[in-house]
């Protein structure tokens, strides 16, 4: 019998000004994702990934110190006890990304994940940490992940996350692969222009070099502080073959539902043997270099 496992995605458009308080603009994206999550949760999906700092804007297109008040303790700040009461509501796993703080000062882009009792399972923080001017002045705001590339055990299946900027870097898509991941999960806020031709690329292209799923999303809309640029939606699930099978649109608030054939991943496998072929010990310049 196939292992089905349905995964959904949102990706979600600002709902208040960012001239708004910190709390106001948290409260109406709060509300906004949960409706979509209430959808989720009637159509049957087991494993739910929201948006890259999904509570807020994008706020990283500037640098101010106001932002820093966006920041939450994982796991005992408010939104993810609130997200762990929608986890055991529907039985359904999410992935949270959030704004971190560790302690006073020192702050990461993290994704918490839940499973689908409520249980907190651990996190994942952004290793690959951008500063391109203009708008990512990711460095002013995050420290780099130092949690490694955890795969996380769930009740439907074996889950890794990496967060936007990430999906650049094979290197640690290659170790969720070898970690177990059955589906990785991508949290982004990317605009138009220079790398919207990749973003349809590098993920399918990991997919298939490391043989998982991939569940890839995106913000929508134009928002400020970023002015230059529009966030383009296009979230997607793509299979072991590097397949997009199910994909948003790139202009609205939406949930992507895809059924995830886990058995694919051995069918591909089997084909391209491409974890028994590596040759390890012949790629020490990637880590000396």
């Amino acid at each position: 019998m196939p292992r089905i496992v349905r995964g959904g995605l949102i990706q979600c458009s600002l709902s208040e000004s960012t001239e708004k308080p910190i709390d106001t603009i948290k409260k109406s994206m709060i509300e906004r994702h949960l409706a979509l999550i209430e959808e989720a949760g009637k159509k049957g999906v087991q494993i739910l990934c929201l948006q890259e700092l999904f509570y807020g804007p994008y706020f990283c297109a500037e640098q101010k110190t106001k932002w820093y008040a966006m920041v939450e303790r994982i796991p005992d700040g408010p939104t993810i006890k609130l997200m762990q009461e929608y986890a055991r509501k529907y039985k359904m796993v999410m992935i949270v990304p959030v704004y971190e703080e560790e302690m006073t000062g020192v702050y990461y882009n993290t994704a918490a994940v839940l499973d689908a009792d409520g249980t907190y399972l651990g996190k994942y923080r952004k290793h690959h940490i951008p500063q391109v001017d203009p708008g990512f002045w990711e460095k002013f705001y995050f420290k780099p992940g130092n949690l490694g590339y955890p795969v996380f055990k769930t009740r439907y299946a074996q889950v890794g996350v990496y967060i936007c900027y990430d999906r650049h870097f094979p290197e640690g898509a290659r170790v969720l692969g070898l970690h177990g991941a059955e589906i990785v999960f991508n949290p982004s806020a990317t605009v138009a222009g220079l790398s919207e031709y990749l973003w349809e690329l590098e993920q399918p292209a990991h997919a298939v070099a490391n043989g998982y799923f991939i569940g890839a999303i995106n913000r929508v809309g134009k928002e400020p502080p970023w002015n230059i640029g529009e966030f383009y939606g296009k979230s997607y699930f793509c299979n072991p073959r590097g397949k997009i099978i199910a994909q948003a649109g790139r202009d609205k608030s939406e949930l992507v539902v895809a059924d995830l054939n886990l058995d694919e991943i051995q069918e591909v496998r089997s084909v391209w043997q491409f974890f028994r072929d590596r040759r390890p010990e012949s790629y020490r310049d990637l880590v000396e270099t």
